[in-house]
């Protein structure tokens, strides 16, 4: 009797300390936030900007405003009992080793290794297959935090020299070194002020795009204009490097080198955003040879693959939704006189590389991939069988390859890599990968859900093997739903952590991504936007209809354009999601184009310049759909600092509106700003973890899940 009176006792003081931390965490007080008188116009409509302050984001007032909601954040996330539980269990099973594909350069087999837990991943390389380990760049000796990121990694055609990309605190600024292969040391050669461009070599050198740098104090958030390529020749200075292209009457366009195999061609691909391309061709052979427009922009994508000889193979959607790959004369380039390869099929055709004297082409069906081998004239087409439901990544090399790599995942799979011999086509499991989980204790389905028009949307939904259908399951919905991007089966550390705790976790693919080619990628974009809103809408509908969850156990999740999302459904839809998580989202719609890059997402958006864009764009933006004595789901607004793709000035200004408009006994509001990190490309993992440990926290705490 003791005992039991004892335990009652012990769950009554653990029940009323809860009801106490959760009352203290209810009532936070927010910091104050000076609001401006700004108005703007947008075509004889007055829309206020309060927070126009925020943007400038190294301002003195605006750190201050950052440290105070970073310190509240932290308070109310240290009084979760079990946040260290959480971290311990991630850290333990983040804790294995993780090995990318290997590829040859010369007589060296490279890859990178991450043993574990450190912050970035270490290249190594080894002669032959058999040869001796080697370590050949360590990125985490970059920095002292393991801020520093490798970002591309390029060999000369000799193999004598590697062009080394590195991004500061996550941000898409990169600064280029190059190495002496063969003493792993350092030339002097470097270049500054790349952004999206690697190093293309050709002979003695390489061409890279670039900006002009920037305003000092604005290298973060101020417009990027007038990209330009260079060619760098090797051991000269950057001031004499050599301008290849630029234009000058259009500043927002981005330019991007390459250079087939053989050397022969030089490409420059053109975009006006983030859909649509134009390519322009040299034949490097012919001396003083001009550009020549091979595929005009900018109502088609072109993505060059090779060349046989003097014709290039190129995918594109012109004429073919699901996309197709074509052979094209760059002397005759009009579409009639176009070779198809491999026509449009059913199924998107979502790449195509060559290697060895193949083509291979990767395939989505329903949000999984499917692999082929072709000849070079795209006949004798085999399947190349992968181990189940799940995303592989494409073959690729060089036209002296015997060999190639390609890796396998899925949910419940954290990564296997094989070895594909070009002579037989027979594939072997080369590296399998191993994680402290049981994936037997799990199960994946596929579902199709009516959106609000009758669409039919696919949904991936993971949990525990023999869930119970009650209504009553913590889950987590995440989607992307923009830009052509397709969510296809992956490992997540962190997601099995959550589903170890009883955690539903669904993925929507929703219109606006790429899953099934580009019908349904413009079924999302620009006024058709709200369609991605309906369809994640509807997914959650689904999930509370099926008694997979309910409105008061449900969390929403996405980032950047899926950011945008989860924004712009928690205003429309408040009393659907308990939860709420804008991850470095483009928040406000009316001003996201005079950021930064963010001028190239018009494209797939619109913009507030143009009259008919700002009338839809006002609809949905989540910063201007907020509205007072709505009680809107306990949110957590994650950005940082470096971001300089979505600056983090969109989650300020969201972040303060919801914070002054919340009702005084509603959901908590916050945001949680990350130092030195940026979109989240090359985090170190201890910011990857820390990340985790706290969205999980927020999100079993609020969801009054008991750990």
């Amino acid at each position: 009797m003791k005992r039991i009176l004892a335990a009652t006792a012990l769950v009554a003081f653990t029940l009323a300390n809860k009801t106490y931390a959760q009352q203290t965490m209810q009532s936070l007080k927010y910091p104050d936030t000076q609001k401006g008188n700004v108005v703007d116009d947008y075509f004889g409509t007055k829309i206020n900007d309060p927070y126009q302050w925020l943007e400038n984001d190294t301002a003195a007032e605006v750190n201050a405003w950052v440290d105070e909601q970073n310190k509240l954040t932290q308070n109310y996330l240290s009084q979760i009992p079990f946040r260290d539980k959480i971290k311990l269990r991630l850290t333990e099973i983040w804790n294995y080793p993780k090995y990318s594909s290997p590829f040859k350069e010369g007589d060296y087999y490279y890859f990178s290794k991450n043993d574990g837990l450190q912050n970035q991943s270490v290249m190594y390389r080894q002669k032959g297959m058999s040869g001796e380990l080697e370590l050949f760049l360590d990125p985490n000796k970059l920095s002292t935090d393991g801020t520093a990121s490798l970002a591309s990694l390029t060999f000369s055609k000799d193999h004598k020299f590697c062009a080394v990309g590195i991004a500061q605190s996550g941000s898409d600024w990169n600064e280029i070194f190059v190495m002496d292969v063969s003493t792993k040391q350092k030339t002097t050669d470097v270049i500054k002020w790349v952004k999206f461009s690697g190093a293309t070599w050709y002979k003695n050198g390489f061409y890279y795009s670039r900006y002009d740098e920037p305003t000092k104090g604005k290298e973060f958030s101020n417009a990027n204009e007038f990209m330009k390529i260079y060619y760098h020749e090797l051991g000269k200075s950057q001031q004499e490097d050599k301008l290849i292209y630029e234009d000058r009457a259009h500043p927002l366009r981005y330019f991007n080198a390459s250079v087939t195999e053989d050397e022969r061609y030089l490409f420059i691909n053109v975009s006006e955003g983030t859909s649509g391309s134009e390519t322009l061709v040299r034949d490097l052979t012919q001396p003083n040879a001009k550009f020549i427009t091979m595929f005009k922009g900018f109502d088609n994508n072109y993505n060059v693959v090779d060349n046989i000889g003097d014709k290039i193979l190129a995918l594109t959607d012109f004429g073919a939704p699901r996309y197709r790959l074509v052979l094209v004369d760059p002397l005759n380039p009009e579409s009639k006189n176009w070779k198809d390869i491999i026509p449009q099929g059913t199924d998107l055709l979502e790449g195509a590389s060559t290697c060895g004297g193949k083509l291979f082409a990767t395939y989505l069906k329903d949000a999984s991939t499917r692999l082929y081998s072709y000849d070079m004239n795209g006949q004798n087409k085999k399947e190349i069988t992968l181990p189940g439901i799940g995303t592989a990544s494409g073959i690729s090399g060089k036209k002296e390859d015997k060999e190639a790599f390609y890796t396998f995942t899925s949910f419940t799979n954290p990564g296997e890599i094989y070895r594909y011999e070009l002579s037989t086509g027979k594939s072997e499991l080369f590296r399998k990968t191993e994680v402290k989980f049981n994936a037997n204790d799990f199960e994946t389905k596929q579902v199709f859900y009516p959106s609000k028009d009758g669409t039919k949307i696919p949904m991936f939904i993971m949990h525990k093997k023999g869930l119970k259908l009650d209504g009553n399951n913590p889950t987590l919905l995440y989607a992307y739903g923009g830009f052509n991007i397709s969510l296809t089966p992956s490992f997540s550390v962190s997601r099995i952590m959550f589903l170890e705790n009883g955690g539903v976790y669904a993925i929507a693919n929703l219109r606006g991504g790429g899953e099934y080619g580009e019908d349904w990628h413009k079924a999302g974009m620009l006024e058709k936007k709200q369609n991605v809103f309906d369809d994640f809408i509807a997914a959650a509908e689904f999930l509370i209809k099926e008694k997979y969850t309910s409105s008061s156990k449900l969390a929403i999740n996405g980032g950047s354009n899926g950011g945008l999302l989860v924004g712009a459904c928690m205003t429309q839809r408040p009393e659907l999601f308990k939860v709420a998580l804008p991850a470095v989202g483009v928040l406000d719609m009316l001003k996201y184009h005079k950021f930064t890059i963010g001028w190239g997402w018009a494209v797939e958006y619109g913009s507030s310049d143009k009259k008919e864009q700002f009338d839809y764009l006002i609809k949905y933006s989540p910063l201007h759909n907020v509205k007072a004595a709505v009680n809107y789901p306990a949110t957590m607004i994650m950005t940082a600092d470096h971001d300089d793709r979505v600056v983090p000035a969109h989650s300020f200004k969201f972040a303060a509106e919801l914070q002054s408009k919340q009702l005084p006994t509603g959901n908590p509001i916050l945001i949680r700003i990350d130092k030195k990190a940026g979109h989240g490309a090359g985090k170190p993992t201890t910011k990857l973890i820390e990340d985790a440990t706290d969205m999980y926290s927020f999100i079993f705490w609020n969801l009054d899940v008991k750990l």
